[in-house]
Order: structure tokens, then C-alpha cells, then sequence
């Protein structure tokens, strides 16, 4: 279903409130809406649902699952979900494979939008939020 893509439904992934809480902030200051999820299990219960969800960006180290996994299970429900991982590391442990586009934590606001522009195909000055 094509919808308006400077209003995003985007599901945020991360075991730490306060990085879920600045997420969800930042993309709501660009004209999105967000969704928390604090594991892989919580997520992928949401994906199972009948929510739209457009973009979900989750964080690599989480216990129990990580990124890489949830967004292999994700896509296994939802084939064409794009999907950033956000992580801290600067590589990932040794062995991990992915695809996936990341977000360097911590990211900035512009940093967020340059990534939802790319994989939404949102137009450079949708949503911009003063800072």
C-alpha cells in the first residue's frame, strides 16, 4: 500500500528506554510516527500484527536476540521491510553477516532522516525539524 511517505510508521528496536525515547522523539519531530519495541520477541509480535509498519531500525546487542537475528525473523514475516540496524560498534563481532544499512549510535537527527530519506524515498525537505 503506497502511503504518504513523509509520515512513516516506524518501529524502533532497543532494549534501553532512553535510547527508544529519543528515537521515537527525533522521528516524530521529522512528521513520523513510531512504535517501541524493548526486544526481538516484542517486535516481531508487532510485525505479526496487522500494523503497518514502513521502516524498522533496531539495535544490534540485545539480549536474547540480536539485530541481525530479529531482522532475519522480520524479514521472514514481512519480505520487503526495510530494515537499519543501530549499533554502537564499529564492526560487528567476528562471523556476523548482514546487509543491513546502520545507523553509527549515537546518531544524530540528521543522521536518522539521511537514512529514512534513502530507504523511504522521502524528499530532502520532508519533515525537517528545527533544531
Amino acid at each position: 500500500m503506497e502511503r504518504a511517505h513523509s509520515d512513516a510508521v516506524i518501529l524502533v528496536v532497543d532494549d534501553d528506554a532512553l535510547i527508544n525515547i529519543n528515537a521515537v522523539d527525533m522521528l516524530e519531530q521529522l512528521g513520523h510516527s513510531a512504535l517501541e519495541a524493548y526486544s526481538g520477541p516484542e517486535a516481531l509480535a508487532i510485525l505479526s500484527s496487522n500494523q503497518v509498519v514502513d521502516l524498522m531500525i533496531t539495535d544490534y546487542a540485545m539480549p536474547g536476540m540480536n539485530g541481525v537475528d530479529l531482522a532475519t525473523a522480520a524479514r521472514q514475516l514481512r519480505p520487503g521491510l526495510p530494515i537499519v540496524l543501530a549499533t554502537g560498534y564499529s564492526e560487528l563481532p567476528s562471523g556476523t553477516q548482514t546487509d543491513l544499512p546502520r545507523l553509527s549510535k549515537p546518531y544524530q537527527q540528521a543522521d536518522l532522516a539521511a537514512q529514512l530519506q534513502q530507504l523511504l524515498d522521502i524528499p530532502a525537505n520532508a519533515g525537517s525539524a528545527a533544531l
